[in-house]
């Protein structure tokens, strides 16, 4: 009978010392599809969004503690929106919404998509106002 043909072991690789970073709800990172679960929708006495376009959306949801706002931006073909605390103080927070382009000379689709964009902030929202400008 012929030998059996041996497999060799697969190399192991050594435990890393860092845990993979975990994904919390509500918590800044890249832009989601949804409002992450357990968002408390802000009241709209709370929101300034007159300096947005019309057809721009105006939803903003606080998460952890109210230490985090869940923004619906918009964005579209290759551009991919962000979202920026630019001023915080006792009486609001300016948000500024901003739109990256993609590479030039690159295909692009023709649609408008609303992802939700996370912003951390430096203390809890509380009464403070939400201000929402649109950066070109």
């Amino acid at each position: 009978m012929p030998p059996s043909p041996t497999v060799p072991p697969s190399p192991t690789v050594p435990p890393s010392s860092t845990p993979p970073p975990v994904s919390q709800p509500g918590m800044p990172g890249a832009p989601r599809q949804e409002v992450p679960e357990g968002s408390t929708k802000l009241p709209d006495k709370q929101l300034d969004a007159a300096a947005l376009p019309a057809d721009y959306p105006r939803e903003v949801y606080t998460s952890n503690g109210g230490t985090i706002l869940n923004i619906r931006g918009q964005e579209g073909g290759c551009g991919h929106a962000t979202a920026e605390a630019a001023q915080q103080d006792g009486n609001r927070v300016t948000v500024n919404l901003t739109e990256l382009k993609g590479q030039t000379g690159q295909m692009c689709t023709m649609d408008i998509r609303h992802p939700v964009i996370s912003v951390a902030l430096s203390a809890p929202l509380g009464e403070r106002t939400v201000v929402l400008k649109q950066m070109r």
